[in-house]
């Protein structure tokens, strides 16, 4: 006859298996999510909206999916951090800007187009419309990562601060010396301006201005005020005429391994944080453009006419170049400026019709 204590005994052998099990399962449902920008709730727009997004995840999943928060390049660079998502072991998520973005998905270099956005409406209305989405959807196969959504890096539109005269023409950059980032992309559009470019790292901008190997730079405000510019330039334009992002992204094999469920609260929770996103990034780049009215000698911000101008200046060299230089199809080039101008209209349109009747 079986003793009583062999059952017991097997369930105790079995007990190590089923707390191994249990922990592979804890590790496949942790997300683990990186960016370069501070765990600060007030100076930027993307770990507010994580925390946001950890609190709707953990709600909607009863749990079973938890999410971390690592910023300050805790974990690495953008290119780094983005390398590990792809396998999803270590990490299932990270935001990263235009260039590092590029790097991964070639097409992403069509967000350094000139004057591309005429306002934040737009902007938001076309990252978050269906054409961008599917526009986004060969990250899957190309890179192995998910597309959730675009952040407006330090607001989007940028700004020129420079040493000479405030830039309120197109002709006021003729002559300027202009530190860009090492984009291809961005040299393109200054010369096309009639200005020169001086492709330079981050950490040595406020040296060439300092030392004159640069007359001005260009970035977000909020970008301008934290790092102040104002203490090495005199001058600020608000031209917007780059608009800097962030695509969020998340391990596709890790994607996959989740419930329907899970993989819903993911998506739907992502996209109300890149909303909180949005608002919160317009009213730091807001409150950080009144800040530079008040710190640099004299601020501008250029009228939708001459940024018009400029654009039709610039655009044509930069699509030049895109197309011959950097390989992306004349028609793909075509179908997103038409799909953005498209947005545009609509938005107007749409504004006029509903509250100006």
């Amino acid at each position: 006859m079986m003793s009583k204590a062999l059952p017991q005994v097997a369930a105790l052998a079995a007990l190590p298996l089923a707390i191994a099990s249990a922990q592979v399962q804890a590790q496949s449902t942790e997300m683990a999510i990186a960016t370069i920008l501070p765990e600060n709730m007030s100076n930027n727009e993307v770990y507010p909206a994580l925390v946001h997004f950890k609190n709707l995840v953990e709600t909607r999943t009863d749990g079973e999916v938890t999410v971390s928060i690592f910023g300050n390049s805790q974990l690495g660079s953008e290119v780094e951090t983005a390398s590990e998502v792809q396998g999803g072991r270590t990490l299932q998520s990270t935001i990263i800007t235009t260039g590092a973005m590029s790097s991964f998905y070639d097409d992403y270099q069509l967000m350094t187009a000139p004057f591309l956005f005429d306002n934040w409406r737009q902007a938001w209305s076309f990252f978050d419309g269906e054409w961008f989405a599917d526009f986004m959807s060969g990250t899957v196969e190309e890179t192995n990562m998910r597309y959730l959504g675009t952040f407006d890096d330090g607001g989007g539109f940028v700004a020129f601060t420079n040493n000479e005269r405030p830039i309120k023409t197109v002709e006021d950059l003729e002559g300027l010396n202009i530190r860009t980032e090492e984009n291809p992309g961005h040299v393109a559009i200054m010369k096309a301006l009639g200005a020169s470019a001086t492709p330079l790292p981050w950490g040595e901008v406020i040296t060439a201005l300092e030392t004159g190997l640069a007359d001005g730079q260009f970035n977000a405000p909020v970008l301008n005020t934290t790092f102040n510019f104002d203490e090495v330039t005199d001058y600020t334009t608000l031209t917007g005429h780059v608009y800097n992002s962030a695509a969020w992204l998340i391990s596709e094999e890790w994607f996959q391994s989740l419930t329907e469920a899970q993989q819903a609260a993911i998506v739907t929770s992502a996209r109300e944080a890149i909303a909180i996103g949005h608002g919160m990034s317009g009213a730091l780049a807001t409150a950080s453009w009144q800040e530079s009215c008040e710190r640099f000698e004299e601020c501008y911000i250029m009228p939708p006419e001459e940024r018009a101008r400029m654009s039709e200046i610039a655009t044509p060299a930069w699509k030049d170049w895109i197309v011959n230089d950097f390989g992306i199809e004349a028609d793909k080039v075509d179908a997103f400026l038409g799909e953005v101008a498209r947005v545009g209209e609509q938005v107007s349109e749409s504004d006029v019709a509903v509250y100006g009747r």
